[in-house]
């Protein structure tokens, strides 16, 4: 059996530091207290992957530094000696960290869509992951769509797309699918609206359970049919405080499940794991996908490091644990003001530019993110685990070439001892205060 232990601690300023050849003892009978087991005979549900947003401001950022730092930015995202991103969200449209609002077409018949604004930014980042990871799945998300099919004649302030625009609407989907198929960005997934329960001051529109499920089944699905697409449909893509409840009012016959392939969800409200674990055993074989979290919120504080860092691994932890397929992170880079927003709606992310724009700095949530997408692969299942007590957070996933990933976290103010068992072999070690570690066991 060969043992690596990755840790990242950062009082201690160690960042992904590995320690190899750990010594493994045998599993005795006597050995019954401080012990995680993990058991990889019992396994759930599938990774699709991890990953981040191109949003407008990532790809501006981007571009801001020189094609050296953006190779190493990108670097530490796609390679698997980086991050190994998998799985990247792109809005449809302008979002909120886009530099300004716009639309792909102005016209009621579309005579004028094009996407020429994304190939500013948006798709030349995408273009050059693609180089380092060309299997990268992508989910897009619209925020509004354009001014003259909504009932507010606005992109902003919410709003409701009109009945008679819901076949225009679909058409327009469709469109965005073929002009990005042209760029060789397959569209995988997509959700029918970002946050639909949402009047925000920037690019924002509203749904009931009946609207948004009406137009998934009656529009969306028979319009991807008719043109061959097999881009999967994913609904609410909002917090998951009425994940549940908003699922079931759209799920209601065999027409939903046949068109609808998942969940998509944010974290803003709070844990509300048991939501996730509810609909993975209501509803099982549809995706449940994590698309979007961040930190910051306009307040910037150097004393929030672990904090912040602490909430993706928590975060991340409860998620998989519940059932999730997917975690998707919102912009992977950003101005270090936490820009470019055209509302000033400000946030962190992983890495940030440089004042100057020379060079740029990881935050400590780019190494815990880490610590679950760079060691669990696309196709790694969850596999079964127990623990001797809460102040240890732990998950365990098996890789398709049968390596074992056990993340544990620690976010209290004291040390804890434990006992690694699996199989008939125990790796006993201490998990130090506010300390992350992965395990790769083969």
């Amino acid at each position: 059996m060969e043992i690596e232990k990755i840790e990242t601690n950062y009082k201690r300023k160690i960042f992904f530091e590995e320690t190899k050849n750990i010594k493994e003892k045998d599993y005795s009978i006597r050995i019954s207290s401080k012990v995680i087991n993990i058991y990889p005979e019992i396994k759930y549900q599938t990774i699709v992957g991890f990953g981040g947003a191109f949003t407008e401001a990532t790809g501006y950022a981007l571009k801001s530094v020189s094609e050296e730092e953006k190779k190493k930015i990108l670097d530490d995202y796609f390679l698997d000696a980086g991050l190994g991103y998998s799985l990247c969200r792109l809005p449809i449209g302008s979002s909120d960290f886009s530099k300004k609002s716009y639309s792909y077409s102005y016209k009621e018949d579309l005579s004028d869509f094009n996407i020429d604004r994304d190939k500013e930014y948006i798709i030349p980042a995408v273009k050059e992951a693609q180089k380092i990871n060309p299997n990268i799945k992508f989910l897009s998300s619209p925020w509004s769509p354009p001014k003259f099919m909504k009932s507010n004649k606005m992109l902003i302030l919410g709003g409701k797309l009109l009945e008679k625009y819901k076949k225009t609407w679909t058409e327009y989907l469709v469109k965005y699918i073929n002009e990005y198929e042209k760029e060789n960005i397959k569209i995988d997934f997509m959700t029918v609206q970002n946050e639909p329960n949402a009047t925000q001051i920037w690019e924002s529109c509203i749904y009931s359970p009946e609207e948004e499920a009406d137009l998934a089944i009656n529009y969306i699905y028979p319009k991807f049919k008719e043109n061959n697409i097999d881009t999967k449909i994913l609904i609410w893509d909002h917090n998951k405080e009425i994940l549940y409840t908003r699922v079931n009012q759209e799920i209601t016959n065999n027409k939903a499940l046949e068109t609808i392939s998942g969940f998509a969800y944010h974290w803003y409200v709070g844990d509300h794991f048991e939501n996730i674990a509810l609909l993975e055993k209501e509803f099982p074989g549809k995706l449940l996908i994590h698309t979007e979290g961040c930190t910051g919120y306009s307040h910037f504080n150097h004393n929030d490091e672990v904090f912040n860092a602490e909430l993706y691994g928590h975060d991340i932890l409860g998620d998989l644990n519940a059932g999730t397929n997917g975690y998707i992170d919102w912009n992977m880079v950003l101005e270090n003001n936490g820009g470019p927003n055209h509302k000033r709606n400000y946030c962190n992310s992983p890495i940030m530019i440089n004042e100057n724009k020379n060079g740029y700095i990881k935050n400590l949530t780019y190494y815990y993110i880490g610590h679950f997408s760079k060691f669990i692969k696309p196709g790694a299942r969850r596999i079964a685990f127990s623990r001797y007590c809460d102040d240890i957070e732990v998950t365990a996933f098996e890789n398709e070439d049968k390596s074992i990933a056990v993340v544990l976290l620690n976010r209290k103010d004291i040390n804890r001892e434990y006992n690694l068992c699996i199989k008939d072999k125990v790796i006993h070690d201490n998990l130090d205060s506010h300390a992350i570690v992965t395990y790769i066991i083969k």
